[in-house]
């Protein structure tokens, strides 16, 4: 038995494609594209990266890209005046704060000070509520690419047993909130779980979300299983997942590759939440189940 690739990286594709029709159909009903804000503190060589290919994905899909950055040492006072001023800035209808921030800056003030309606990275406590209680809201981007993924390979997820390995509040808790809203029933696992490999094999769906390299081992899952694999770890032989891959190969029935799987949704889905701001507020009406 061979598992088969889940291609996150095409899937992404079609995802802007279709990113980019609306994004049109929308700037040509409110006479303006819709604008990410995206705020760089400091010169973290991976932040950088991260933020360069966000800008050129925005733009992409013919939304407008900002880019602040600031200097590392920047006071925090002058960090939230700068967030103050997006949130009252009508041009702009996602703000993103790139993590992790200098370790003089509280991370939590900064992100709770993100009005939760232009909040597209999905952070503020007042969207993971929204989340918690099926309230629409925006969802941290790496857990909703995570479940289009899953649709797109099984399509309908009711009655599935999900394990979640981490309880981040990135991608951890939010991922088991889709996973129960979709109907799953739900195991979220972690450091402290009491033989984790017992409590993997019995589900269906896998979602591994720690920062440990190829922690979950082939012969952990179920057969047939579907792998998500959310991990990227820099090691010796390159970069690897949470799942040792070619263990996973043999026993399950579809498994995501690192990278090009999950990765790839994740700057996808920020620019459908920046889409979907912008026609809460300009009052568009979008085709939101095709995004």
């Amino acid at each position: 038995m061979t598992a088969t690739i889940i291609d996150g990286k095409a899937f992404a594709a079609g995802l802007r494609t279709r990113i980019a029709a609306q994004v049109a159909t929308f700037t040509e009903s409110a006479g303006r594209a819709p604008g990410l804000a995206v705020v760089l503190v400091g010169e973290d060589a991976a932040s950088a990266v991260y933020v360069r290919n966000k800008g050129k994905a925005t733009q992409g899909a013919g939304m407008i890209s900002i880019e602040h950055r600031l200097a590392a040492d920047v006071a925090q006072d002058e960090l939230l005046a700068l967030v103050d001023t997006l949130n009252a800035d009508s041009a702009i209808d996602g703000i993103l704060v790139q993590l992790p921030l200098p370790g003089h800056i509280d991370e939590r003030a900064v992100t709770t000070r993100i009005d939760p309606d232009k909040d597209v990275d999905g952070f503020h406590p007042v969207n993971a509520g929204r989340l918690a209680t099926g309230i629409a809201g925006f969802v941290p981007c790496t857990p909703l690419g995570c479940v289009m993924l899953l649709k797109d390979t099984l399509g309908d997820l009711t009655g599935l047993d999900a394990v979640v390995i981490g309880r981040s509040n990135i991608v951890g808790k939010p991922m088991a909130q889709l996973l129960i809203a979709e109907s799953c029933t739900v195991t979220v696992a972690h450091s402290r779980t009491r033989d984790l490999s017992t409590v993997v094999k019995r589900a269906d769906i896998v979602i591994a979300a720690v920062g440990r390299p190829e922690m979950v081992k082939g012969d952990w899952l179920k057969p047939g299983a579907t792998v998500i694999d959310v991990g990227i770890n820099r090691t010796e032989a390159g970069l690897v997942g949470d799942v040792d891959f070619a263990g996973a190969m043999s026993v399950a029935g579809a498994v995501t590759p690192v990278p090009g799987g999950v990765g790839p949704m994740t700057i996808a889905c920020l620019l459908r939440n920046t889409l979907v701001s912008a026609a809460r507020r300009e009052g568009v009406v979008l085709d939101e189940a095709a995004l």
